[in-house]
């Protein structure tokens, strides 16, 4: 057996080692194809809510209204998905590997890249199943990028924005039409519609904002309390907090629309995120593939694409 193959074996061992125990707390109530059932998840797979109440972690956060959004784009928050527990898969891969079940790995993949599994979705309650560019799951940030930048993230440093946007807290597997109704909307704006969840995805944002000095505007955290009176004993995950290292930028003035050639960006990750101002922008990847920013005729989002 190669070396690649042995961690294979033992990624996917101690990943269905861990399943069981999330199974039995999420058994009666969780968390990429077609509709096959029905569920109602309770919590999701990830840290255990350990923490302090929801309530009076909430009451702690700042309130605030919300920063312009000038200056925003994908890639302030890094370029692609990251590996930043080195275990060699990215993040996302990570969170598929974690929110699946009946997982089947893409061969040479070291048990990383999985061809297809099941998911039960937290913001539906429904069971999904996946199969490797079917475009039918996301992973989802909890905070959304886009409400994290104006909630507070212009104050992080570029290193602190990456961490934020692959940190295995704020991420979890979804249905893609769920996550992609839900936009960069905050509480007082959307809330899962599986009513079993709303508690547990309330007290994530909580934890993610206290974790990154994110603020609340009043309407969320009026939407987030209404949503706790249910559950006044919820809980959050234990989190140490970033004290923020960037500075807060100077409003971007947005320049005058080139008529030069596209920009070709390096070390493009194929099927990644890419920012509205790179569209139609050429990207090489590592292995030396020219991708293009660009959507799809059944995916209107900007990705980097062959």
């Amino acid at each position: 057996m190669t070396a690649a193959a042995h961690l294979g074996d033992m990624r996917i061992l101690t990943n269905h080692l861990a399943r069981p125990l999330a199974a039995v707390a999420t058994a009666a109530a969780l968390l990429l194809g077609g509709v096959t059932g029905t569920a109602a998840p309770a919590e999701a797979l990830g840290p255990k809510p350990t923490g302090p109440t929801a309530v009076s972690v909430l009451n702690t956060l700042p309130v605030k209204g919300k920063a312009a959004k000038s200056g925003y784009s994908r890639a302030k928050f890094g370029q692609g998905w990251k590996d930043p527990d080195r275990n060699g898969c990215d993040s996302r891969n990570d969170i598929l590997r974690r929110d699946l079940t009946k997982d089947r790995f893409k061969a040479g993949t070291g048990g990383c890249v999985l061809a297809s599994g099941t998911l039960k979705d937290p913001y539906t309650g429904r069971t999904i199943s996946h199969v490797r560019g079917g475009n039918k799951v996301d992973i989802d940030h909890v905070v959304a990028l886009g409400q994290a930048w104006v909630s507070g993230a212009q104050k992080l440093s570029a290193a602190q924005r990456t961490a934020f946007a692959n940190d295995p807290l704020n991420l979890l597997a979804v249905d893609a039409s769920a996550n992609r109704a839900k936009g960069d909307r905050e509480a007082s704006a959307w809330l899962p519609k599986n009513k079993a969840f709303r508690c547990t995805y309330v007290a994530t944002q909580i934890a993610v904002k206290k974790k990154y000095a994110l603020s609340v505007t009043s309407a969320e955290k009026s939407a987030m309390k209404r949503v706790l009176t249910s559950c006044p004993k919820q809980k959050t995950v234990k989190i140490t907090p970033v004290r923020p290292a960037g500075k807060t930028p100077a409003p971007v003035k947005t320049p005058a629309k080139s008529t030069s050639l596209a920009t070709t960006v390096k070390g493009v990750h194929p099927g990644a995120y890419c920012a509205a101002a790179a569209k139609g922008y050429k990207g090489i990847s590592t292995a030396g593939k020219t991708y293009t920013c660009k959507t799809s005729p059944t995916d209107s989002r900007l990705r980097w694409r062959a």
